[in-house]
């Protein structure tokens, strides 16, 4: 976490974030937030720190300890607004009432669901009406790009036929085509509303390659966020963040 792959995810997802929540809510309103597999908290934090209530759900341990660690080294004020907790993203029903949510995040956590019809149905039910639904998902629709570029052939090929991959850590894993999560999203009561591709250029990055500073950041930034947000480049990013609205 932290590399050149990981900051250019979590910096446009925070901004497409923020463009969306500044869309569907009045400016300076407390919102109260659940991140659902939030990992080491990043996105959690950030919206603390922005003002929002927020609950972290996060089933693995590990991930869960270093969540607690980044937030012990913030302001008291900023603890004060977030609640974690140790959970299954399947299980929001158990831990909360419905329509506790105005925002609810499930980013990079799909992949690892077989079945995620039931996943997505109970996050839905998390949000109050008109309440934002933000999904980070692997593209399904490009899974051959990475292979194909490293001439990794007979991975590309495969990637044609089947939306199950395996990721950098060695795990098999599965990604999501944009139809299909349009589709599941109306019927959940959550359409589509706006969606994003995430890491068009960068996904290549070496697994230590480390973000440029300054400038030349920025700059890296504004061609992703633009190629993101610009047809046909998103249709071929690594990731896809959609955000769906709550009837």
């Amino acid at each position: 976490m932290g590399g050149l792959r990981d900051a250019v995810r979590q910096e446009l997802v925070a901004r497409q974030l923020d463009e969306q929540i500044a869309q569907h809510f009045a400016v300076g309103r407390r919102l109260r937030i659940l991140d659902v597999g939030m990992g080491q908290g990043t996105q959690a934090l950030r919206l603390a720190r922005a003002g929002h209530q927020v609950t972290g759900l996060e089933s693995d341990p590990a991930m869960l300890v270093a969540a607690r660690t980044a937030l012990d080294e913030e302001p008291a004020g900023i603890r004060e607004r977030v609640r974690l907790l140790q959970g299954d993203g399947r299980d929001t029903g158990v831990h909360f009432l419905p329509g506790a949510f105005d925002v609810v995040l499930c980013h990079g956590v799909l992949m690892y669901v077989e079945e995620p019809d039931a996943l997505l149905a109970g996050l839905a039910r998390m949000l109050a009406p008109g309440g934002l639904l933000s999904l980070l998902v692997r593209n399904a629709d490009a899974l051959a790009m990475r292979p194909g570029l490293a001439g990794r052939w007979d991975t590309a090929l495969a990637a044609f036929d089947s939306p199950v991959y395996e990721n950098r850590l060695g795990l098999t894993v599965r990604a999501d085509r944009l139809a299909t999560l349009t589709a599941s999203l109306a019927g959940i009561g959550a359409p589509l509303h706006a969606w994003y591709g995430v890491r068009v250029f960068t996904d290549q990055a070496a697994d230590g390659a480390e973000p440029p500073s300054g400038e030349e950041f920025e700059r890296l930034l504004l061609a992703e966020e633009r190629a993101g947000r610009t047809d046909p480049y998103r249709q071929v990013a690594a990731l896809m963040h959609l955000c769906g609205v709550r009837g």
